[in-house]
């Protein structure tokens, strides 16, 4: 089996990973959080976003955060931003890239933003064209590519249609998402393909929760299809508002582990991430969700 050489990761922990803590994480923490995965080696990381406070508490200091980090030129720092008013704040803060949503799922997009799929993107395409228009690049989230937790499974031509609309508004690369964790390295495989009709290799992502423990094989099965763009959550923060019973995203360390096992180049120091990770666990009160972590801290103890 021939892989990718070399791997890119996003870690999502500062946003997507802590946007559903119930306790409020000073915007000192999540700063922290950031500089030390870049210190790390993390070349991509999702911020935060600019959203409703009143919808997302933890992300209302969301310009703190960015005016706080200390900003490293070969880093791309990326924010999410649901409709203009969130794209305009963002703007001001001045982030390398700009994240818009979509979902495979009809019943999830009606849960989630109130909206047919088709609206939702309807909805983003100014979004889309204002920050192509300042100069910011510009990637769409794909969520539910695999299963939703109204529907069931998903079929791969939704995959597609979203990944055509996406592209259609402007969208220069996708994340296919297993939001709740479902998903198989088959189901995974179809998914990604999918997207591929109408996105190329180099700008398509995978994203997957590990609620089934399933996260890892999907990983292994991406990078079969050549995928080579990874979102992962340091110490496997983060879950679903909308998905009951969904747990966090796929632990960095533990990808960037099987990646290092495989020879694949990431550019990440595993024991400087690990520290990342013992960080933000040790701010939130609970042990990492990082069974590679898990394993190199009692060693470390040892």
């Amino acid at each position: 089996m021939k892989y990718p050489a070399r791997v890119k990761l996003i870690d999502v922990g500062p946003r997507d990973g802590l946007q559903n803590e119930k306790q409020p994480v000073p915007a000192a923490v999540k700063i922290e959080l950031v500089q030390r995965l870049q210190n790390a080696g993390l070349k991509e990381i999702e911020v935060t976003s600019y959203v409703s406070p009143k919808w997302v508490p933890q992300m209302a200091d969301n310009a703190e955060v960015m005016a706080g980090i200390t900003r490293d030129s070969g880093v791309l720092y990326s924010v999410l931003t649901p409709n203009m008013k969130g794209f305009e704040a963002a703007v001001a803060s001045k982030p390398d890239e700009i994240v818009v949503f979509g979902a495979a799922s009809e019943a999830f997009s009606q849960k989630n933003i109130n909206c047919a799929i088709a609206e939702s993107i309807e909805r983003f395409a100014p979004v889309v064209q204002a920050t192509l228009d300042a100069g910011i690049a510009v990637r769409g989230a794909i969520s539910c590519t695999v299963g939703c937790p109204y529907e069931g499974e998903i079929a791969p031509e939704k995959v597609a249609y979203v990944a055509r609309l996406m592209k259609d508004i402007g969208v220069q690369r996708v994340d296919v998402a297993d939001t709740i964790g479902v998903g198989t390295p088959i189901k995974v495989q179809k998914a990604l393909e999918a997207a591929l009709q109408h996105f190329d290799i180099a700008h398509v992502s995978g994203h997957f929760h590990d609620t089934y423990g399933q996260a890892l094989s999907n990983t292994l099965a991406a990078l079969e299809v050549g995928v080579w763009n990874f979102q992962s959550s340091v110490a496997g923060l983060g879950g679903c508002p909308y998905a009951k019973g969904a747990t966090g995203n796929v632990a960095t360390e533990d990808v960037v582990y099987l990646l290092q096992g495989l020879g694949i180049e990431t550019g990440i120091d595993l024991d400087r991430l690990i520290d990342a990770g013992q960080f933000i666990s040790e701010h939130l009160g609970r042990p990492t969700q990082s069974r590679v972590a898990k394993a190199l801290l009692t060693k470390r103890a040892g």
